[in-house]
């Protein structure tokens, strides 16, 4: 019977581990530093046949041959098995719109957006042809670009739907570090791309499979983030160039171009901060029609293509920039402009209210609006004298600025002398009655009993003396 208990527990670990392995294998991804030779099923094959038929004819036409690695590579739908797994796509329903709503009200409750163009992101993507893949690029400033940007571009109920919501890229060595960031990053639709595998690797076969099933890819041409906080644009990769000529169907190309990232997420900083301005352009489709004509010709090479449209974007980009950057620099003279409306105003307000009326200053701007003139009261009293002596051996000094307001006019009706000694009974009155209030109110009946027999006794000995 031991025995038997001993066997079942012994089935029930093997079965933990395998399980325990399998999960471990499923949200692994491994960074190979070392070029692989690529795989039959690659295209390996038919590339090189297609190399050496080229060679073939270009040596029988007696022009050299062409020494261009890049060709067509054919992705179908059986890449991405694992990314379409059910499991997978429930935890996509439920990160995506929790965090994509989460990144909405940061940006539009904590910070300032100004967007420009909304509507033509909305249009292409929710109002694009069914089939129709859909490419977004930006420059990349922030490590929060994506999804805080992205989330502020689109409302809250379209965030809702996560099968319509854009893939995105992200190297190995940043966002799949471990089996949970690769996980956590999976179930946020992000697919893993290694840095220095060329255009032609697993990840970008991934996302050209997204495009060809009709999805929305969102890359950034740059490749990594602007080292110089977002100032200048870097140069644009080939492999957003590859997204658009090997898709099946020629996608939207829909650029867009922000300011103020560096602002919220700076270099090296580990919290997003708030109240922060942040301006978004987005700009028109970009077409490639006249390079698909290119292509169909047959005159111009696959990476001369390649790099034909990774330029034209860049310098889409570049146009956007000046833009944005024009845009956010009015606003801040907006800003300032209005701010310092603001406080000619408060000064005019200021000017317009009788002060001495409260028993306070008179403030009176100049005409240079440097200095204030004010009326002071300021009673210097001898603390050593004893309570009981008359007002008259009190030394106060006051000066007044009869220039204006109620002073100016009392003036025709009583001296200065009488007017000096009623603001300063009133003033001495009104202390004396706030301190009579403020301990009958503050002392308990038996402490305030205590004190005067206290001070009965202090008396007394001071008679006696």
């Amino acid at each position: 019977m031991a025995g038997d208990w001993i066997d079942r527990r012994d089935v029930w670990k093997d079965k933990a581990r395998s399980l325990q392995l399998r999960l471990r294998e499923r949200f692994r991804v491994a960074v190979d530093r070392h070029r692989r030779r690529p795989r039959l099923s690659d295209g390996y094959v038919a590339s090189k046949v297609r190399h050496f038929v080229l060679r073939v004819r270009c040596l029988r036409g007696g022009s050299s041959p062409p020494a261009s690695p890049f060709y067509r590579k054919r992705v179908d739908g059986s890449i991405d098995a694992t990314e379409n797994s059910v499991i997978l796509r429930m935890l996509q329903s439920v990160a995506v719109p929790v965090i994509g709503n989460v990144c909405h009200v940061f940006m539009h409750g904590l910070n300032h957006i100004q967007i420009f163009g909304a509507e033509k992101l909305h249009n292409a993507v929710s109002q694009r042809p069914k089939g129709k893949p859909l490419i977004t690029v930006s420059n990349h400033v922030a490590s929060i670009d994506d999804p805080f940007v992205m989330a502020s571009l689109l409302p809250p109920n379209v965030m809702l739907n996560s099968q319509s919501l854009r893939w995105t890229l992200c190297a190995t060595d940043r966002c799949f570090k471990n089996p949970a960031t690769s996980a956590f990053f999976r179930s946020v639709k992000v697919l893993p791309v290694s840095r220095g595998d060329g255009i032609y690797q697993k990840g970008m076969d991934l996302a050209l499979s997204k495009l060809n099933s009709g999805g929305w890819v969102h890359i950034f041409p740059e490749g990594s983030r602007s080292r110089d906080g977002g100032k200048t644009l870097g140069s644009m990769k080939r492999g957003v160039g590859r997204l658009v000529m090997d898709a099946d169907n020629l996608p939207i190309v829909v650029p867009f171009v922000h300011a103020g990232m560096q602002e919220i997420m700076p270099i090296g900083a580990n919290f997003p901060r708030i109240g922060k301005m942040v301006t978004i352009l987005i700009g028109d489709p970009i077409q490639f029609d006249d390079l698909l004509t290119l292509d169909s010709d047959r005159v111009t090479s696959r990476g001369s293509l390649y790099d034909a449209i990774s330029s034209r974007i860049g310098q889409r980009l570049i146009e956007l920039k000046v833009q944005v950057d024009r845009l956010a620099l009015e606003h801040a003279i907006q800003i300032r402009e209005h701010t310092a409306c603001n406080e000619e105003r408060a000064a005019g307000m200021l000017q317009q209210v009788d002060w001495e009326a409260f028993g306070m200053g008179s403030y009176i701007l100049s005409k240079d609006k440097s200095s204030v003139q004010t009326i002071e009261i300021q009673p210097e009293v001898d603390l050593n004298q004893p309570r009981g002596s008359a007002f008259s051996d009190l030394n106060c000094s006051m000066r007044f600025s009869y220039e204006g307001g109620i002073v100016s006019r009392i003036k025709g009706y009583m001296e200065p002398t009488e007017l000096m000694g009623f603001a300063a009974r009133g003033l001495f009155m009104t202390r004396k009655a706030q301190r009579e209030i403020r301990n009958s109110i503050q002392e308990v009946a038996p402490l305030q009993a205590w004190k005067q027999l206290l001070e009965d006794g202090f008396f007394r000995q001071r008679n006696q003396n």
